[in-house]
């Protein structure tokens, strides 16, 4: 058994067949049922049909995917679901420059035909469960709406800002790189930029390793973006050795009254290092005929604002949660991670669904190395030591609060977090805090 062919959690199977809905696994090897499914995603998020040349791509490049739909037998078009999810275990970059296991959730869409009817919660706690029975400890997704995902036990674990920068008032006052920016193919991107994506993403908590589509989708050579391939440029930088250390993605736009003043619009930008960093940035603040660079989804901890003479000309234009986190296995996930301080923290973590409901001891080693262990049976009878810090908080707080992004003094203010012992927010501050600011710079 792999993880794409794992049983369907009998509860959620259970809970839509009596309601007269079937859910099951799309067999992905024949084309007809996951064209189907492929067209009922593509729906579901109010996008056109997808071609056939598309659909090759996806069969080619996404059939390993765990491919789940529901489907109602008494539709005239039975063959097609009235809800979607694809899943995939994949390692997210964790504080430290270590990585998890996470369990990729995506294409969750239920048809406006079918709404309230408990679609959407059968197939997420199912979802859930099947990650746990996998023993991966956490489950991850990237939404489209921000109220759904709360109540299954999620939170954001990251944030994303969309940069507007005026390139008239911001000239460049960063370092001088070493190295050079060239222009390369889409195609030749593809293999080179590979390995630089995935030497980048090891140092940013909250970044995933791409599969094959979602990379091919990033440049713009498969999926909806490749319609638009013919306007994507690509530079890459070499350093002085020459090996190559970032590369963007960007596309340009005319002003509709002065050639001078064209938009560059930054799809994405990755860098290894910050000489590459440095060198991207400035390449594209001096575009000629450019007066505005538009970058969305980027950090908001950029050191570009810190880089310009200005940097009120580096203006923030869309801040907002992007990468959801949902804790499985609190033992395994707090254990993947490093802490940049050592200490010792009781959390008593409230979970619904009850993977990860209990009370445990985290004990950091001055490595940066935790050992958890149920607080339950310990000395004490089960209270937290006299040295510990002591908190209260829910499985959505604890996702929060795990790649180091979100402060615990910030959710005890708010009233989400609740302090047993007085200074314990500080505590596990000192502890969780990520020197890389958490960051996800793709969709999934």
């Amino acid at each position: 058994m792999t993880f794409a062919d794992a049983p369907i959690a009998a509860d959620s199977f259970g809970k839509l067949n009596a309601g007269g809905l079937r859910l099951g696994l799309v067999d992905t090897s024949d084309r007809d049922a996951f064209a189907a499914w492929i067209q009922a995603d593509s729906r579901g998020f109010h996008e056109g049909r997808v071609a056939e040349k598309q659909i090759d791509e996806q069969l080619q490049d996404v059939a390993y995917r765990r491919t789940t739909g529901v489907w109602d037998d008494s539709m005239t078009d039975a063959a097609t679901p009235v809800a979607t999810v694809s899943s995939w275990p994949t390692p997210l970059t964790l504080p430290g420059e270590t990585s998890v296991s996470a369990w990729a959730i995506s294409s969750v869409t239920v048809a406006p035909t079918h709404q309230r009817r408990g679609i959407a919660r059968a197939l997420l706690e199912a979802e859930l469960r099947t990650a746990h029975s996998l023993g991966i400890p956490l489950a991850i997704l990237t939404v489209s709406e921000a109220t759904i995902y709360s109540r299954f036990g999620f939170a954001p674990t990251t944030m994303t800002a969309d940069l507007e920068i005026d390139t008239r008032r911001a000239s460049w006052t960063g370092p001088a790189a070493s190295g050079r920016v060239q222009f390369i193919s889409l195609e030749q991107l593809q293999s080179v930029g590979r390995g630089v994506a995935e030497r980048a993403r090891r140092g940013v908590p909250g970044e995933i390793e791409l599969d094959d589509y979602l990379w091919g989708r990033l440049i713009g050579l498969l999926g909806d973006a490749k319609d638009e391939a013919k306007n994507l440029r690509a530079v890459i930088y070499h350093d002085a050795a020459g090996a190559p250390q970032g590369f963007a993605l960007y596309r340009l736009a005319s002003h509709a009254t002065d050639f001078a003043a064209h938009t560059a619009t930054v799809e994405h930008l990755c860098t290894v290092t910050d000489d590459a960093y440095a060198g991207l940035w400035r390449y594209l603040l001096e575009l000629p005929l450019v007066t505005t660079v538009s970058a969305p989804l980027r950090s908001v901890d950029e050191p570009l604002i810190w880089q310009v003479t200005d940097s009120r000309a580096v203006r923030t234009t869309h801040r907002r949660d992007h990468l959801w986190a949902r804790i499985l296995d609190v033992t395994a996930a707090l254990e993947a991670r490093r802490y940049s301080a050592p200490g010792r923290i009781a959390l008593d973590v409230t979970d619904r669904l009850g993977f990860a409901h209990g009370r445990v001891l985290i004990a950091v080693d001055a490595t940066g190395t935790a050992q958890v262990s149920p607080l339950d049976g310990l000395e004490h009878n089960g209270e937290a030591p006299a040295d510990a810090a002591s908190l209260a908080l829910t499985v959505n707080d604890l996702g929060a609060l795990y790649l180091g992004g979100v402060s615990a003094r910030t959710l005890v203010r708010a009233g989400r977090i609740t302090e047993l012992r007085p200074g314990s927010a500080d505590a596990v501050d000192a502890t969780f805090h990520s020197p890389a600011t958490p960051w996800l710079s793709s969709w999934f």
